[in-house]
């Protein structure tokens, strides 16, 4: 579903990535970890397009979409959930989600996906003509990703979608993801919530310092004596 080979991507004239490559295949969910810093948010917001790449090569489907326009991207279904969830407050609910369906496609099937995004969060059917920024912050992020759900998308990357929230609802969010991917969608994770992401992941990617430091399987790194210390705090095993 997406390939992503040696991209370079700069700040000005500082350099962030450093020759990333990673993949994503048909119903995975692959996560992309890694510290405040590393370069986690700039390579998603290369991939959907925000920010060029100085060197490499981004496909999508099998297609180069190095050079494409975000909203050609999203045309393709390649679906970006921000960090800090970007929605617009003073609108509501409802309108937030139709918002999702701006282009052909998802519009013309905008009912049948408000009505699976509300089944999905009953909260958010519950409060649909409520201003978005009076809803909490798992609220916010459930209306985030029922945003991206109207999109249509074919993969979706959600930008650290725990941030900020308690522990019972980023259980509740991944719960979310894994279901969405269940259901045949392809998921681009991009956390620091290291346990559970590795736990949902069939595979993933560490990025430290703009580069991929290690990769593999979920389970695997889970168990690597490097993301043990580095990561979850514990140390070698004796």
């Amino acid at each position: 579903m997406l390939e992503i080979e040696k991209i370079d991507a700069h700040y000005g004239q500082v350099q962030i990535l450093r020759e990333v490559s990673l993949s994503v295949q048909e119903k995975e969910v692959v996560s992309l970890l890694g510290s405040n810093g590393a370069g986690k948010t700039t390579t998603v917001n290369c991939i959907s397009g925000i920010l060029p790449v100085t060197k490499g090569t981004i496909r999508f489907m099998g297609e180069d979409i190095t050079r494409l326009f975000p909203h050609q991207r999203v045309g393709l279904g390649l679906i970006q959930i921000p960090e800090g969830r970007k929605i617009f407050p003073t609108l509501t609910v409802e309108e937030n989600l139709i918002l999702g369906s701006f282009l052909k496609k998802p519009k013309s099937r905008r009912s049948e996906s408000l009505e699976t995004v509300m089944a999905m969060f009953p909260i958010l059917a519950e409060r649909r003509k409520q201003l978005a920024g009076t809803l909490s912050g798992g609220e916010q992020q459930m209306l985030a990703i029922g945003r991206g759900l109207m999109s249509l998308p074919r993969l979706l990357m959600l930008d650290e979608p725990s941030l900020g929230l308690a522990p019972l609802v980023v259980e509740n969010i991944f719960n979310t993801i894994q279901q969405i991917n269940q259901e045949g969608v392809p998921i681009f994770l991009v956390e620091q919530n290291v346990p559970q992401s590795l736990a949902i992941s069939r595979h993933a990617f560490v990025l430290e310092e703009g580069c991929i430091a290690l990769s593999g399987e979920g389970k695997d790194l889970l168990a690597n004596s490097h993301i043990k210390k580095l990561y979850l705090g514990l140390g070698d095993e004796r």
